[in-house]
């Protein structure tokens, strides 16, 4: 893996840094990402294929085969990902309801974006700063690499159910 530095209390701009210089690094794509290509074919689900503590913040690389997609969720943390392989679709939601009833949620899709190559890199705030989906609706696997840091409360953010207004924590 790169070397990732950060500084004591890391900021989100501070993570889309790092990730602007993983995705550039040549080495840590060859060696580290081009053979997650080849797995991809194999896998029936996204998954993470590395995962590593750097401080308080946790770098992640996650892998999405053709037509793999996360559920509608949020993070207990600020978090920024790049695409450094191929390309995924997030969609962001805000919410319409208040929070205050336990399990229920109102949300409403605010955009849609593709990122992929040098598209950028996305962040999030914790919970309703990043409520979101990603997936590869594509016929190519994808890799992306997320940077997430210190978790904010116990849990490790929600899920949510759009059609039912439904959420529940995840831990």
């Amino acid at each position: 893996m790169p070397d990732i530095r950060l500084p004591q209390k890391p900021t989100v701009e501070d993570a889309a840094d790092v990730l602007r210089r993983i995705s550039a690094d040549r080495d840590f794509l060859g060696t580290c990402v081009l053979p997650l290509l080849g797995e991809a074919a194999k896998a029936r689900g996204w998954y993470v294929a590395h995962s590593s503590a750097h401080g308080p913040c946790t770098l992640q690389v996650f892998v999405w085969p053709p037509g793999t997609a996360t559920r509608v969720h949020d993070h207990s943390s600020w978090g920024a990902f790049c695409c450094v392989a191929g390309s995924v679709v997030e969609e962001r939601y805000g919410r319409l309801d208040d929070g205050r009833t336990p399990e229920h949620a109102r949300l409403r899709r605010l955009w849609r974006r593709r990122w992929g190559g040098r598209s950028g890199i996305s962040t999030v705030l914790p919970y309703e700063g990043g409520i979101h989906r990603l997936a590869n609706p594509s016929a190519e696997p994808a890799v992306s690499v997320h940077l997430y840091g210190p978790r904010s409360g116990k849990i490790d953010g929600r899920d949510y159910a759009p059609l039912r207004d439904y959420v529940c924590d995840r831990v």
